[in-house]
């Protein structure tokens, strides 16, 4: 393959709306569970948001997100390092959104493409059910100890304030956005 003719197949490969996500999202809307797609006030922007159960879902592709053990992630011939290095930043940017998805409150599921395919997916659907009524069990619980203890909800409230401010702060040092637009986007968060 040439290097334009790569250029032109890398650079038509989407990265929302792909078939594995749109086969998530079906097999979800045919169980009834409802959600919301490419929230992007949220950290890393989760292809599928499911505010009943406080859950997010990235569907990640097996090679651009680096996982190990699945055939599907091998490093091409042609100029390793700038894939190795590609992925690796991938995958520690996975990481991280994880990490802040997790420290607001929201519980992360990932899924790959080679769970899905037609011998798997409803094994994948199934754990993926049983995972989203234990997340809604956990976020009921967590509401109903809000509302009934005041104490509790004020630390909760301190720590999502602590939490904006450091978010605020990484992407002020990250992209220098101006004051006034921090401010009217904080209100979305």
């Amino acid at each position: 393959m040439t290097t334009s003719q790569r250029h032109y197949i890398m650079s038509h490969i989407r990265s929302f709306d792909t078939r594995p996500e749109q086969i998530v999202r079906h097999e979800l809307w045919r169980r009834g569970y409802r959600y919301r797609k490419c929230v992007r006030n949220l950290p890393g922007t989760p292809d599928i948001v499911l505010p009943k159960y406080h859950t997010v879902i990235f569907v990640n592709g097996c090679f651009w997100h680096g996982h190990d053990g699945c055939f599907k992630y091998t490093i091409p011939k042609t100029n390793p390092d700038f894939w190795k290095n590609k992925i690796t930043k991938n995958k520690e940017r996975d990481r991280t959104n994880t990490l802040r998805l997790e420290s607001i409150g929201w519980s992360v599921i990932t899924l790959w493409e080679c769970e899905l395919k037609k011998s798997n997916l409803e094994n994948t659907i199934k754990r993926l059910e049983e995972k989203l009524d234990e997340n809604l069990l956990v976020w009921e619980n967590y509401r109903r100890k809000r509302r009934i203890d005041r104490q509790f909800a004020m630390e909760q409230a301190k720590r999502k304030r602590e939490i904006n401010a450091i978010l605020e702060a990484e992407l002020y040092a990250e992209h220098h956005i101006p004051q006034r637009i921090r401010r009217l986007s904080k209100s979305d968060l």
